[in-house]
């Protein structure tokens, strides 16, 4: 089980460093000036691969953490919260790659101020799951 939870670590570390620059990526593109099409390509480029390379590290945190609640049994309300966290984490992710094509498309309409708030949507998110994992407050 301890190689179990240590892989699960790993992937949600490596999925949180993902979720926490793919939006820097996209503040990034809603400040590319309209005629530097080679610095929005590059971003673009960047961003695309970001996603597809978090997108099977994030499916396996979620993995292994299936695994390890199969492992130790679904109790106690913190274990709910957390769940639900990680159902929110997944729509944050999914949405990301709605945001990608939509810069992709040229169809984005958000400003760069609404994504440095997006961003630091899962830094709480985060937080949250931390605390409920460690203090199992109920």
């Amino acid at each position: 089980m301890l190689w179990l939870k240590s892989f699960h670590i790993f992937f949600v570390v490596s999925w949180f460093a993902g979720l926490f620059y793919l939006p820097r990526l996209f503040v990034n593109l809603a400040l590319v000036p309209s005629d530097s099409q080679a610095e929005r390509e590059r971003l673009l480029l960047m961003a695309r691969k970001l996603y597809r390379f978090v997108t099977p590290i994030g499916l396996l945190a979620v993995a292994t953490g299936l695994a390890l609640w199969f492992g130790f049994g679904f109790r106690g309300g913190w274990l709910h919260a957390k769940t639900a966290l990680v159902a929110l984490l997944l729509a944050y992710h999914f949405y990301c790659g709605k945001l990608y094509r939509d810069f992709s498309a040229g169809t984005n309409a958000r400003s760069h101020l609404w994504f440095r708030v997006y961003n630091e949507l899962p830094v709480f998110l985060l937080l949250a799951v931390v605390i409920l994992v460690v203090v199992k407050p109920f």
